[in-house]
């Protein structure tokens, strides 16, 4: 019992520091440290014997030390080749060359509520290969929000639905969908092939008519109370020029798309004669770009300068979601060592058939708090994620069927939080508050959380 009580006060100590801003991996880092030092005070020790340092005080960072070098090698090094790639990309004109491609359709709609639905599909389909939400939003709030406001849907509804855009932290460019598929052993191709995409596809159905029923909901409610949207919002082609300015020439927007199409060729569900892994996959994909970008301008010197994007970005992410993971994962190991989860799983397995239920909603529980609290899903999943596994086992069931819907639930919970860096985005260059965004996505978001568990159910 008193480890349970520790654990829930260093996780509200925790949820506090993050919300007032306190820099997250040194929050869990200390936070792990200190239930560390707790377990021990209890007689468990911080690590095993055979990598003891023999030196308790030593023990402690030695736990540190053990996470970084399981981490760093593997999924680390996969996350900082990802970001790499997809600064390099940014840095071309490549990233904007596949936005600009996918909205330049969407001006053919002409019924306001069908835009805003296919903006959410095109939105998430391009999520997979613009791996930050911010940018993503951003360059849509350029490009596809005057478009919406222009055919009659309220600013808040075009911010809303822009805003949720990147609700499902889909594919190989993840960092949370890499540490699934690392908690589940396998390779994040085949975690996206056969886990993912059989229940992001319900979900993302569900949020597009979603979207076109709640936003169409509201934007009528505030008509009919004379609720004024302010002025009207134009689409501008001089903005629109701006907004897409150093973009890259059209055949670069299959460059963004180049490392998911050659990881889910060269592997064992289309060609296994090959073994190639992401690190090599991204890597292949960086110097095909490398050539077609030099190839297009001619220019060996300024081509070779704008390579340094790929290292900027490893470096960028170590620092952000690198630290991240080695941090909470001490935090979770702190969290074991203190056996309050670890009772709670107990608990749970005991309901025997009804304990699936009960931990599949306790896990989704804890992601969804967690989430809407630091309004980041990778710091909740991270730090919640090593769990997943051992309360599958506990209950008997497949990891996959708590390990899918519980990572697609933190996506879902970022957009329903107004500190989420995508919902703070758009809400301001909407001139709206983040709660007038997050009151529209709210009923989305919770169709969306209720489908991602029943599809899960169901092809899991």
């Amino acid at each position: 019992m008193l480890g349970i009580l520790i654990t829930v006060a260093v996780i509200a100590v925790v949820a506090y520091c993050v919300l007032k801003n306190y820099y997250p991996p040194i929050v869990l880092l200390l936070a792990g440290l200190l239930m560390l030092v707790c377990a021990w005070l209890m007689g468990v020790d911080p690590v095993d014997a055979k990598k003891s340092t023999n030196f308790v005080g030593f023990d402690f960072v030695q736990a540190f030390t053990n996470q970084m070098k399981g981490r760093l090698p593997g999924l680390g090094l996969n996350i900082m080749l990802i970001a790499g790639f997809s600064f390099y990309m940014d840095r071309i004109g490549a990233s904007k060359a596949l936005v600009k491609l996918c909205v330049k359709p969407l001006s053919a709609v002409r019924s306001p509520y069908v835009l805003l639905a296919i903006t959410y599909v095109v939105g998430q389909f391009m999520a997979l290969f613009i791996n930050s939400a911010v940018g993503l939003g951003l360059l849509l709030m350029a490009s596809v929000y005057p478009l919406g406001v222009a055919r009659g849907v309220s600013r808040a509804s075009a911010a809303a639905v822009i805003g949720s855009t990147c609700c499902l932290d889909l594919g190989p460019s993840s960092s949370n969908a890499m540490r699934a598929a690392d908690l589940m052993s396998t390779d994040v191709v085949t975690y996206f092939v056969q886990s993912q995409i059989p229940v992001a596809v319900c979900v993302i159905a569900t949020v597009a008519i979603g979207h076109f029923f709640v936003q169409r909901w509201f934007d009528q409610r505030d008509a009919a109370r004379g609720v004024a949207d302010g002025a009207p919002v134009k689409a501008d082609q001089k903005d629109l020029e701006k907004a897409f300015e150093g973009a890259g020439p059209v055949h670069y927007a299959l460059l963004p798309m180049l490392p998911l199409v050659l990881l889910i060729v060269f592997s064992p569900m289309v060609y296994d004669g090959i073994k190639l892994s992401l690190q090599t996959g991204i890597l292949v994909s960086i110097l095909i770009a490398f050539f077609v970008d030099l190839i297009t301008h001619f220019d060996f010197k300024e081509c070779c300068k704008r390579t340094s994007a790929v290292f900027e970005g490893m470096g960028k992410v170590f620092t952000s979601t690198v630290a991240l993971i080695c941090c909470a994962e001490l935090f979770a190991l702190g969290m074991n060592k203190m056996g309050g989860i670890t009772t709670m799983i107990q608990a749970a397995a005991a309901m025997e058939s009804a304990g699936v239920w009960v931990m599949l909603f306790i896990m989704l529980g804890i992601m969804v708090v967690a989430t809407i609290v630091t309004g980041s899903g990778n710091a909740a999943f991270f730090a919640f994620s090593p769990l997943l596994p051992e309360a599958a086992a506990s209950v008997g069931i497949n990891t996959a069927v708590l390990v899918v819907p519980v990572q697609l639930s933190a996506g879902i919970a970022r957009t329903m939080c107004p500190i989420a860096g995508v919902i703070i985005a758009v809400a301001g260059i909407a001139g709206l508050t983040p709660f007038e965004i997050i009151r529209r996505t709210i009923p989305v978001m919770l169709l969306a959380l209720i489908v991602n568990v029943a599809a899960s159910a169901v092809f899991l």
